[in-house]
């Protein structure tokens, strides 16, 4: 129980995983799918109303210099000043699915706003990847840099002890304390650099991220295989949706249309042009407009639309070639680094059989601290070249399973 509390309160991790995670959902461009969402529904509610019967209503009061006179006796003539009030209804019965053909098609348009945001937050993963391995970089390089500090700190007693009787040539010390400055100079430029490309990784997260985080070192895998996995690739398929209900529209606009209507009014004169006075009346209907003639106007859009889907077809093969290209680039550079790294061990191995037998050298006072300082140094600077490779493999290895949508 005493040490529980001590135990809750770890050092904060972030792993690879919870950075994609955090981009996806913080980044401001995520937010749009919402205002999308929001933006269709109102445009289908619009749409929808199509089917809904339409009100009209029409008020006016006219003069004129004369009117219709019939040379019946007993008729009266109409009075020049005419007063209408009317109310009309109007009801689409039949327009061939065109509203129905436009619902479709404002969905799919929706779909295809959504997957480009999706695209363009999937893009951001390689700016993920960059950030997330920089700093991983510099706290294996710090953690490095410290390993060397305990290790001169130490041999720094055992060359106090061996001047104070004696066995190792006077001044040894100052030279592995200005190596010791020098280390602590390092470990404040890591400090600083690592405290700048968090606050990078903070903006593109948009969560405030503490630099003493540790980033977990991860394990990527990096699966050979021919299939791309990217969502560019479904974007491409609800584009030529899109095209498709597009022309589904198009080919309904010439459709003929039948509404039904009815209008009530009242006024002087009323429908009996011979009745002067107001008078209630009303008329019903049924009308039909039919467009059967448009010197092929519509059959030629069609076509210029079904040329896009030519080129989505063209663009979808052209970003297949590019990606494939750089999949290669990715693997060549892989295999590359891993030949490195089987050399840094080889390097590392011998370095410090060659270390050892320096230490042992200064304890016998046969070399100078600052040999000592070069053999641990060239240990040191193998050590950190294989971080670096390893690193490196790394962040290949996740840029190319971005690459791949895997």
């Amino acid at each position: 129980m005493f040490f529980f509390p001590l135990l809750s309160i770890g050092q904060e991790q972030l792993s690879l995983e919870d950075c994609y995670r955090l981009v996806s959902v913080n980044y401001p461009l995520a937010l749009q799918n919402e205002i999308l969402a929001r933006q269709n529904a109102i445009d289908l509610d619009i749409t929808n109303t199509g089917k809904l019967p339409q009100f009209d209503l029409n008020a006016q009061a006219t003069y004129q210099s004369d009117v219709t006179q019939a040379p019946i006796p007993g008729v009266t003539p109409l009075n020049k000043d005419q007063y209408h009030a009317t109310i009309s209804v109007n009801q689409l019965i039949y327009n061939g699915g065109m509203i129905d053909a436009t619902l479709n098609t404002q969905t799919a348009a929706l779909n295809t706003k959504k997957k480009q945001i999706e695209v363009n937050l999937y893009g951001l993963k390689k700016q993920v990847n960059q950030l997330y391995f920089s700093v991983l970089l510099l706290q294996e390089k710090a953690a490095l840099l410290s390993a060397r500090q305990e290790q001169l700190e130490a041999k720094l007693k055992e060359v106090k002890s061996g001047i104070e009787y004696g066995t190792i040539l006077p001044t040894s010390d100052k030279v592995i304390e200005a190596e010791l400055i020098k280390i602590k100079q390092q470990l404040n430029e890591v400090e600083y650099n690592q405290s700048s490309l968090f606050q990078s990784l903070s903006s593109l997260l948009g969560k405030n991220i503490n630099p003493s985080t540790k980033l977990q070192n991860p394990e990527i895998n990096a699966p050979l295989t021919s299939e791309i996995k990217r969502p560019e690739l479904e974007l491409f398929q609800l584009k030529k949706t899109e095209i498709e209900t597009n022309l589904s529209l198009m080919s309904k606009q010439n459709s003929p249309k039948v509404f039904g209507f009815a209008t009530g009014g009242y006024g002087n004169p009323g429908l009996n042009m011979l009745d002067n006075s107001f008078q209630a009346f009303y008329t019903v209907g049924v009308k039909l407009n039919w467009n059967i003639f448009d010197w092929d106007v519509n059959t030629k859009k069609r076509q210029s639309l079904s040329i896009n889907k030519e080129i989505i077809d063209n663009e979808t093969k052209v970003f297949e070639l590019n990606t494939q290209i750089e999949i290669d680039q990715l693997q060549s550079e892989m295999e590359k680094l891993t030949g490195f790294i089987g050399s840094d061990a080889e390097i590392i191995e011998l370095r410090d059989e060659v270390l050892k037998s320096a230490d042992a050298q200064l304890r016998n006072g046969v070399i100078t601290a600052s040999a000592y300082i070069t053999e641990l140094t060239n240990l040191f600077e193998a050590k950190n070249t294989m971080a670096i490779h390893k690193i490196q493999l790394k962040l290949l290895k996740a840029n190319y399973n971005t690459t791949k949508g895997q």
